[in-house]
């Protein structure tokens, strides 16, 4: 085993008013310190059934001062969303630990894809109380279904349906960010790589914590990717940081939320904001989410988007590979 898994563990500290100490923030990073508590932040929601031009609109004021916002009658159905996560609810509390490790990250690999604990380089020794299967659902020549589940027999499935499906959504994400930087639509994806984008696939597993007000599942950062697409369960636990304070964002049943990643920052010459966001743990139940981020291909080289820059706007970051750009900030280097 790579690591002891964060599942194992909860198992262990069920009956004690405890957790390992490598768990325990920092105070200023404890939720019950650091959250505004009563306060459940009304991100944007935004009906992609309205008008073309509302939603643009509502999208791009979103992306500029949120970088964060939740969409409905997104055109995904309730079926396809509850199925996806079923069959990755099974693959963590139903197959057999044995069997899970079969898929685990591989030793030594540059890949994130597989079953696994550690992500990046723990800062202070501490670690997120959460444990993932990450794998890429698009495009096929991406994919390693090394990495993908064989039991629940319907994972496969399940997952290439949503895929299918979400390309409609990250089309239409693309062209509205595309838009309200007053380019063409297709402008936005074009830069990101067009068609040869990777859907890459991450589900969390958060499992109960008997100390939820001194762990984090997921430390405070912002996507790498270009944007994320999430699908949460019901339990409470994602938290965005704005005006100096960490709030609860509200769940909305079969909303998909949606992230601004440094990709479309970076593209949109800081006109886009990528959201600082990190996620809270629960004592009593499990928190899992499934987010797919889109994300350039490792050669695709990321720089602000020419039409964006002038001489009262030059660049404000610097043109680079997408993979260069990813070591840096797994590795916590200066970009």
């Amino acid at each position: 085993m790579e690591v002891e898994r964060v599942q194992a563990i909860a198992s262990l500290s069920k009956s004690q008013d405890t957790i390992p100490a490598e768990y325990i923030r920092s105070e200023n990073e404890q939720p019950a310190i650091t959250t505004l508590h009563g306060v459940v932040l009304e991100v944007p929601v935004i009906d992609l059934g309205a008008g073309s031009g509302d939603v643009v609109e509502q999208i791009t004021e979103a992306a500029k001062t949120w970088g964060i916002f939740q969409i409905v009658n997104h055109g995904i159905p309730d079926e396809v969303i509850a199925k996806l996560q079923q069959v990755g609810k099974e693959f963590f509390e139903v197959v057999p630990q044995e069997e899970k490790e079969l898929i685990a990250k591989l030793p030594g690999s540059d890949s994130i894809e597989g079953y696994g604990t550690r992500l990046q380089k723990e800062v202070d020794g501490k670690k997120g109380w959460v444990d993932h299967l990450f794998h890429r659902v698009w495009p096929p020549p991406a994919i390693n279904y090394r990495f993908w589940p064989k039991n629940p027999p319907s994972y496969r499935e399940a997952n290439e349906v949503y895929a299918n499906k979400l390309h409609g959504v990250a089309d239409k994400m693309f062209e509205c960010l595309s838009e309200g930087l007053g380019l063409e639509p297709n402008a936005v994806k074009d830069a990101l790589g067009g068609e040869d984008l990777i859907y890459l696939m991450k589900i969390n597993y958060y499992p109960p914590c008997p100390r939820p007000d001194l762990a984090l599942g997921v430390v405070a950062h912002t996507d790498m990717s270009s944007i994320t697409i999430l699908v949460p369960n019901e339990v409470q636990g994602l938290q965005v940081f704005k005006d100096d304070y960490w709030y609860d964002v509200k769940y909305i049943p079969n909303a998909l939320i949606v992230h601004i990643g440094d990709q479309i920052e970076i593209l949109s010459n800081g006109i886009y904001k990528s959201v600082y966001h990190r996620t809270t743990v629960n004592k009593e139940k499990t928190r899992m989410s499934w987010p797919v981020f889109l994300e350039p291909t490792p050669d695709q080289e990321i720089g602000p988007i020419l039409e964006l820059i002038n001489e009262a706007n030059p660049p404000k970051f610097k043109t680079k590979k997408y993979k260069d750009y990813v070591y840096c900030k797994l590795n916590k280097l200066p970009q």
